[in-house]
């Protein structure tokens, strides 16, 4: 079985930046207070569970936590109510399905190095 380095899945890098992009956008791209608050919180997340995916990539959990980051980021838009503010709620959806690609692109080497690894209780 390979085992994964830490900080080398790609997929990974692209969520840190599609993360990074989010929380930063506010900056150059017309928005308000609500919409502000969820790109930076939401991208701040997702750019903290693409480094903690980077630091421990054999944990399943993280891998699925950046997927569901990516989800909410892409229909924060139609949630929110920010669909009418057309750069926000593109970068929403940029950022989201990037997120989502990549994480679903690295989710089958994770899942097949958890293949057969079932817990096991301990002979008593």
């Amino acid at each position: 079985m390979s085992l994964m380095k830490p900080w080398t899945k790609w997929q990974n890098w692209v969520a840190v930046a599609a993360g990074l992009y989010a929380a930063l956008a506010p900056i150059w791209t017309p928005t308000t207070g609500k919409t502000t608050a969820t790109l930076i919180v939401l991208g701040v997340l997702t750019l903290l569970a693409g480094l903690a995916d980077l630091a421990m990539p054999r944990l399943l959990s993280v891998e699925y936590a950046q997927g569901v980051l990516g989800i909410l980021l892409f229909v924060a838009p139609w949630v929110l109510g920010f669909t009418g503010m057309t750069g926000m709620a593109i970068t929403a959806f940029v950022c989201g399905a990037v997120t989502i690609i990549a994480t679903a692109w690295a989710l089958p080497s994770v899942m097949k190095m958890h293949e057969g690894q079932h817990h096991r209780p301990a002979a008593a």
